[in-house]
């Protein structure tokens, strides 16, 4: 299955995109990564877990995106539900559910942390899709999304791409957090010059 909902709504101009085992890798990657340098207080192997685990709802339920107007409680519930189903018959089930649980609560070290690097990969495949030209705020499909009012505050606050609204969205999770200045950097620079060996600015 493909982690493709959020792009296909924005009408990608790609024959492929990231897959949930992609996302999932790049997460635990950010999370090693940012742990190495930052020193985050969490329990690093507590947090990849939860990384690979949170996204197993996503089997019976896909990548649900704020354009499908499911409300977080229901997402929750259905998510809970399909976690269940797909740990059905395991001994661990309750405790990997317990897990999953307290990544989409946000509240312990771990979860938060989590969340950040889970937020953040996202928004680097976006920034590197625009940067592919593969994502376009102009494009004539995209013009209903501008009508809405958040997008529509975000793009007059200076938002100039899909992008940057991916960004600005999750501001206020980074807020305050070590991943913010890696956030306001993927938002300010040219991210695929480091895949091209350095030749872009």
């Amino acid at each position: 299955m493909l982690l493709d909902n959020g792009w296909k709504n924005w009408n990608i101009e790609r024959d492929r995109v990231e897959s949930v085992a992609e996302h999932i890798y790049g997460t635990c990657i950010l999370a090693i990564a940012i742990d190495s340098e930052y020193k985050i207080e969490a329990d690093l192997e507590k947090v990849v877990f939860m990384l690979v685990i949170h996204e197993l709802e996503e089997i019976y339920i896909g990548d649900l995106t704020p354009f499908d107007k499911i409300s977080i409680e229901e997402k929750r519930k259905i998510g809970k539900e399909a976690v269940e189903k797909v740990l059905d018959g395991m001994l661990k089930q309750e405790e990997y559910v317990k897990l999953t649980e307290e990544f989409n609560d946000g509240v312990t070290n771990e979860s938060r942390f989590a969340k950040l690097c889970d937020k953040l990969e996202c928004d680097i495949q976006c920034k590197i899709y625009c940067e592919e030209n593969c994502l376009s705020i102009n494009k004539e499909e995209n013009q209903i999304y501008l009508k809405n009012k958040f997008i529509d505050k975000l793009i007059k606050q200076g938002a100039n791409s899909i992008s940057d609204l991916f960004i600005e969205n999750d501001r206020n999770i980074f807020k305050g957090e070590e991943v913010e200045e890696i956030a306001n950097y993927v938002k300010e620079n040219n991210i695929l010059k480091f895949r091209d060996g350095g030749n872009k600015k």
